[in-house]
């Protein structure tokens, strides 16, 4: 690099500084143009390669690397300034800073790198049909992130010279009085934290309070809020300190549905009730659709006021709200097939009216049948 420098000043006659600057710079556009020419084959060969990972590494440090580049190039443009005019306290300014550029490219290539795997990883696993929690996924790829950002705060901050003790002496103080102010905030927080580590519910589970209004779809958690998207469509923002206080269920995760209907027949059907309770029980026994190993009931249950009510409990295989809606259309018609095979009929509601007599009823006074009445008076013409 002397040589370079002493050679370039004979050659246009500058100053020694001015030559080991323009030599400096020189070098660093050369070295920055090289490791781009690398990286982009190192690209080439990535894309290849059946190996995912190494094509996100590449992708995330190409920018950072470049800008390292300039960093340390700048780093020895300050030094050979410093070498023509000593200025201490400016160089001690100009390293600093360049120490933060470097740890600030290292966090960028963390930020990204943390991205693109979660990326990478979220659509290997979509594309192959395996199954995987994005709800955790994404919270990795947040806590990550959130570290990256505390880490380099912290690193910055001793770089520049402040006491990290005091730092973080200060920071409890402040906390406490951030704390207080922000108190819905950190209960949000933490509420996303919990709904996190806990997994009531991931996103695209169907969930539903029944202490709120709430029920819908999961569409995304962050850690102010959940949004939810109800079946008529409108999303729901909810902060996620509710969840803490209040039932979730997730229909999503139910390991069957249930079937339960009440039948009633006609109290003129008495004698069939038996025959049609016995027919609709060996048929739910042997219908592929229903989990016979769960609770099974056909019973005649009670004498109702317009039926005779019997009683239809079971658990289907099928956990798709469509599909079971298909099979209960199914069998509720085949009911109504097995009553009427029977000769009964579904009852609907009725009312008799009995009107009581008695044999002593009360008569009216009144002429005699045949007897005449009273004379008329006569009338004029």
């Amino acid at each position: 690099m002397n040589r370079l420098t002493e050679s370039l000043q004979q050659y246009t006659g500058a100053e020694l500084w001015l030559a080991s600057v323009l030599v400096i710079v020189l070098l660093t556009l050369l070295v920055g143009q090289a490791v781009r020419m690398a990286f982009l084959q190192a690209h080439r060969w990535a894309l290849r390669s059946a190996n995912p990972w190494d094509e996100a590494v590449l992708s995330a440090a190409r920018r950072p690397a470049q800008l390292l580049i300039w960093l340390v190039g700048l780093g020895w443009v300050a030094r050979a300034l410093n070498a023509h005019w000593p200025e201490p306290a400016l160089l001690t300014g100009a390293l600093q800073w360049r120490d933060v550029g470097l740890v600030a490219s290292v966090a960028w290539f963390l930020w990204k790198l943390i991205g693109l795997v979660t990326q990478t990883s979220i659509r290997r696993r979509t594309e192959s049909g395996e199954a995987f929690d994005l709800t955790t996924a994404l919270a990795l790829n947040k806590l990550l992130r959130l570290l990256v950002v505390v880490v380099t705060a912290i690193t910055v901050a001793h770089t520049l010279g402040f006491q990290i003790g005091g730092l973080l002496a200060l920071g409890g103080v402040g906390g406490i009085a951030v704390g207080l102010a922000a108190r819905d905030l950190l209960a949000n927080f933490f509420g996303g934290l919990t709904i996190y580590l806990d997994r009531p519910f991931s996103v695209g589970d169907w969930i539903r309070s029944p202490d709120k209004s709430i029920e819908g779809t999961v569409e995304y958690i962050s850690w102010r809020h959940t949004r939810i998207r109800a079946f008529n469509k409108n999303p729901i923002y909810v902060p996620n300190s509710v969840f803490t206080n209040i039932v979730v269920e997730n229909p999503s995760r139910m390991s069957h549905r249930r079937l339960k209907e009440t039948l009633g027949l006609r109290y003129d059907d008495f004698d069939q009730v038996q025959a049609v309770v016995a027919d609709i029980k060996a048929l739910l026994q042997n219908h592929p659709g229903i989990d016979t190993s769960q609770t099974l009931i056909v019973n005649f249950t009670r004498f109702g006021a317009s039926s005779l009510d019997i009683l239809v409990y079971a658990f289907t295989l099928t956990r798709a709200w469509v599909d079971f809606q298909v099979l209960k259309q199914e069998l509720l018609l085949e009911f109504g097939r097995i009553v009427a095979r029977h000769g009964a009929a579904i009852a609907f509601p009725t009312q008799t009216l009995h009107v009581a007599t008695t044999p002593d009823a009360a008569t009216t006074d009144g002429p005699e049948p045949g007897a005449a009445g009273p004379a008329c008076a006569g009338s004029t013409r």
